[in-house]
């Protein structure tokens, strides 16, 4: 991946083939407008116009990163298709159809054994909500032997089906989550800054010294709803809670790839 179109480059190749879009950067170009001196002007108001854009164009998508298996004990059934909006921001984007199934794929982050006070993700005889799917309650989860929880075992109230919700019960969690059965295998390249520091060029030694290790991270092995398989070029993405992607013009054999255009919100911590 080593060019000018490196995703983590600061060149224009670079910036569209990372999912920046045309409209992010002239807007940014407008904001700063032209100085007749020469001026550095902070990175983070070129994310923050690509992020505005992207929030209006990206379609939703769930993909999970670090999956735990959910298992739904009073879920019989081959499973059902159920309905997800494809961009809250624009009402013409339509709906997308999601397989649910009695076994699903979670965040391991999004599971607590042991949570504290103001943890609303799911713990043992906590309740939450699937994404534009119903509400279930964790009633026990498997180990295995180095004492790793293996699959969290949860039963779903019928009646609180989103969009059709008459159960009556509220809770404070949401999660994204993908159906085993149906889930398509991507890689995930997770970009972040390509220095430490704002200017490199004004800070003592080699500039190379402050290159960002952490500028790129690979999940190769993330678990992705369906409607990913017909992803294309052309379109953006917001995975759910995750941020936003473009898929990558350089696809392995087998496997799609997804580039990290930007987060959802600005976690960019400065160094000490």
């Amino acid at each position: 991946m080593e060019g000018w179109d490196d995703p983590r480059m600061p060149t224009i190749s670079g910036l569209r083939r990372r999912g920046y879009t045309p409209e992010s950067i002239r807007e940014f170009c407008d904001r700063i407008g032209i100085a007749k001196r020469e001026n550095i002007v902070d990175v983070g108001l070129l994310e923050f116009c690509v992020r505005e854009h992207l929030n209006k164009i990206a379609l939703r998508r769930m993909v999970v990163f670090d999956p735990l298996k959910i298992v739904i004990t009073n879920y019989s059934g081959d499973g059902e298709m159920l309905h997800s909006e494809n961009n809250p921001e624009d009402p013409a984007s339509g709906t997308r159809e999601i397989p649910f199934s009695k076994e699903l794929y979670i965040e391991r982050e999004d599971f607590m054994e042991n949570p504290s006070k103001k943890y609303f993700r799911l713990a043992p005889g906590q309740m939450v909500r699937l994404k534009s799917a119903y509400i279930i309650k964790c009633d026990d989860f498997v180990k295995d032997a180095q004492g790793k929880i293996t699959e969290v075992r949860c039963s779903y109230i019928p009646e609180s089906k989103s969009g059709h919700d008459t159960s009556g019960i509220h809770v404070k969690g949401t999660l994204h989550w993908v159906s085993v059965p149906h889930a398509v295998h991507v890689e995930v390249r997770l970009y972040d800054r390509l220095f430490r520091v704002e200017d490199p060029g004004s800070e003592e030694g080699d500039f190379k010294d402050y290159i960002n290790p952490e500028s790129l991270h690979v999940v190769a092995n993330a678990f992705a709803e369906p409607a990913l398989k017909d992803g294309s070029n052309h379109e953006k993405y917001q995975f759910i809670r995750k941020g936003y992607f473009c898929l990558d013009k350089n696809q392995t054999a087998g496997k799609m790839v997804f580039n990290r255009t930007v987060g959802l919100k600005d976690g960019w911590k400065k160094p000490f």
